[in-house]
């Protein structure tokens, strides 16, 4: 596989293997991240309130719109201090690793204010994406994440419209592209709040209500 100009190879295990210094060393010095997902690339950073920022102005991000989070174990929710509900627990049991995005309530020591939603919970998913997953693990920690694209653009499905795209962020030192390959057209995870006292889609997605009401059956909203 021949990455895109610009970008680093993250296809092959070994690729992946060869990646990980070098990002971790990116992310440490408070860079973006420019990887594939399961469902589109992504932008994310440590989530340190400095790393934070320098992706919201790159993006331009509106304070109303903050990132989520993505995990490789549910591990990492107890380091951030974030607490899966009864139906958090069932959701995640039955659907993570996956396209399934729960909002969860805490995290008020360690998750700064911008990754925080307008119902005060964190958004988190477990990817199953292989590579990304080995590389969250090397991290230790979660990173944030939203799409890789500029406003008005769709999301970008392969390394080569990143590069495209940010050629400055990238010749400043800013921005570090995985290639992992051109990602097939694929549903958005579905998002389930569950900060309230019922779990609640506030996003339709891969992952269709009905499936969910058969670990959640109390799920409120795209019926």
């Amino acid at each position: 596989m021949i990455a895109a100009p610009s970008a680093v190879p993250f296809w092959s295990p070994e690729e992946i293997a060869a990646s990980i210094r070098g990002t971790l060393a990116h992310l440490e010095a408070g860079g973006v991240l420019g990887y594939p997902t399961e469902t589109v690339y992504g932008f994310g950073t440590a989530i340190d309130h400095e790393s934070v920022e320098t992706l919201v102005r790159m993006k331009s991000r509106p304070a109303s719109k903050p990132f989520l989070l993505l995990v490789a174990g549910s591990d990492m929710l107890d380091r951030l201090g974030l607490h899966l509900t009864s139906s958090a627990t069932r959701l995640a049991a039955r659907h993570w690793p996956g396209p399934l995005t729960l909002v969860l309530p805490g995290g008020d020591r360690r998750v700064p204010a911008r990754l925080r939603g307008p119902e005060g919970g964190v958004a988190v998913r477990w990817t199953p994406h292989e590579g990304l997953s080995r590389m969250i693990r090397a991290i230790g920690d979660a990173i944030t994440s939203t799409s890789a694209n500029r406003p008005g653009v769709p999301p970008a499905m392969a390394a080569s419209e990143i590069v495209a795209q940010w050629p400055d962020a990238i010749n400043r030192g800013i921005l570090r592209v995985l290639d992992g390959g051109r990602i097939p057209p694929s549903a958005p995870s579905t998002v389930v709040d569950c900060t309230g006292r019922h779990p609640r889609v506030i996003r339709p997605g891969a992952i269709p209500a009905a499936v969910l009401r058969e670990s959640a059956p109390d799920l409120v909203g795209d019926c």
